[in-house]
């Protein structure tokens, strides 16, 4: 998988060695979701009555501009700061934020287009959501979905190439994907050396080995997708939390061809993979383990320069409390412990918008009720959410109580060191100079483990 370093062992980027499906498949199907095959490009598709739009792009710029930075980032080079080098997987490109690389054709797609140079080097494009709370509300659901042309290349003239459209557990932002794969990954599609076939996965677990036998995962195997080259087609998985056992299901043009039941592994490794908000990406690598295991890996009569297009890209949420960040919290918390054994409050238990949020003598009063929600990762009291002043994301951007809204100003990650972290900012809740005076309001600041920065999940 990306990002985190691997066993020399490793044979693929997100472990699709996977010839073997996992044991338990239920082939359900269920979906409301109508498959659109066209090669003409769609716009989005109307939202299924029971589901609500969380998020949608469906890539209408203007002929070789880049992506809307609003909704997405470019992932750069050849690995995440910190984190593995060659994405963890051994694929060869350097991922750029280049029009040549990542555009809108001016059709209603995006385009990304891996190329070589003369001297040999690939260059690609990699983006992810912007938002890393797209998730399954307690008892409900979470469908992400894609319209895509995979690069139309075959077996010839394709070896080494590699698309996928994925998502990644919130976790792993700002963080080099340190924890995958506990942090969860699940891969709608994956294909390699133009085999027109795709591939699902969960990762999950430890790695090596583990409860999802890693660095496998667990896969679907190989299954054929004839045309994925040549035409559009749908991948989508939803994720299913109103049924018992848990599951996650994938689909290719409306038909579940996969299913993943949460009782195929322990109850902490499913929730450790699930119950937390996702962000998806989009990217095509060149080489790498995957591909190296199918016989690929890209040689001479590769190909330079045929894109994956990608119509739109949509997550859907159903059922529970809503979704996108906006179940509602239980009618009570608990305390968040800060430095000096303070708690997070909220200054004169005012519940109004924009009322500071900071440290003071834990007292046990209504101020002092959190909850954490893990679908969206936010801190929430009186009904409201914690969140970055103005949607700031500068270091001494103050901390307030406002309207939960789903913006990345509202998104703060609790970590295994008891920081709290906010991915617009890739910074960090932080007590200023780790104060200690009762009433010092809160800041996002620069990450740094420090004591001014730990702070408890409520309880």
């Amino acid at each position: 998988m990306e990002n985190e370093q691997k066993p020399t062992k490793r044979k693929s980027r997100r472990g699709r060695l996977a010839l073997l499906a996992s044991a338990g498949v239920a082939m359900l199907a269920g979906a409301t979701f109508l498959a659109v095959q066209p090669n003409a490009s769609a716009s989005l598709p109307p939202t299924p009555a029971g589901w609500t739009q969380v998020f949608a792009d469906d890539f209408s710029g203007s002929a070789g501009t880049g992506v809307n930075t609003a909704n997405w980032l470019y992932d750069l080079g050849h690995g995440y700061p910190g984190g593995a080098g060659n994405w963890g997987t051994g694929e060869i490109e350097n991922m750029t934020n280049s029009t040549a690389n990542v555009y809108h054709d001016g059709n209603g797609n995006l385009a990304i287009k891996p190329i070589r140079d003369g001297a040999g080097n690939w260059t690609s494009g990699r983006i992810e959501t912007q938002r890393t709370d797209l998730a399954a509300p307690a008892g409900g659901k979470l469908r992400m979905e894609a319209r895509i042309q995979q690069p139309n290349v075959n077996t010839s003239n394709g070896a080494g190439y590699w698309p996928a459209f994925w998502a990644l557990g919130a976790a792993a932002r700002g963080t080099g994907a340190s924890g995958w794969p506990g942090i969860g990954e699940i891969d709608m599609l994956e294909d390699i050396n133009g085999r027109s076939s795709e591939f699902a996965t969960l990762h999950c677990g430890t790695n090596p080995g583990g409860p999802c036998n890693e660095t496998t995962g667990i896969g679907s195997g190989e299954r054929a997708c004839s045309g994925c080259q040549t035409g559009f087609h749908t991948y989508a998985v939803e994720q299913d939390r109103s049924t018992s056992p848990e599951q996650l299901r994938f689909y290719l043009d409306g038909s579940n061809f996969f299913t993943i039941n949460a009782n195929q592994v322990d109850a902490t490794t499913w929730n450790n993979a699930t119950h937390h908000g996702f962000f998806m990406i989009l990217n095509v690598a060149i080489g790498g383990g995957f591909p190296d295991a199918f016989g690929g890996g890209p040689n001479g009569n590769t190909v330079s320069g045929v894109p994956m297009l990608i119509d739109y890209v949509a997550a859907y949420t159903a059922g529970g409390g809503g979704g996108g960040g906006t179940t509602p919290p239980p009618t009570s918390g608990k305390a968040v412990k800060g430095p000096g054994g303070l708690c997070l409050d909220v200054r004169s238990s005012n519940s109004a918008n924009g009322t500071p949020v900071q440290i003071y003598t834990c007292n046990g009063t209504g101020a002092q009720q959190w909850t954490y929600v893990e679908a969206g990762s936010t801190l929430r009291a009186f009904g409201k959410c914690l969140d970055a002043a103005g949607g700031g994301t500068a270091n001494g951007t103050k901390i307030q109580l406002w309207d939960c809204n789903t913006t990345g100003a509202q998104v703060f990650i609790h970590r295994s060191d008891n920081t709290y972290y906010n991915p617009a900012s890739n910074r960090c809740l932080d007590d200023p100079n780790g104060s200690t005076t009762a009433g010092t309001q809160l800041q996002l600041w620069d990450c740094n483990g420090s004591a001014a920065q730990k702070f408890s999940l409520p309880g």
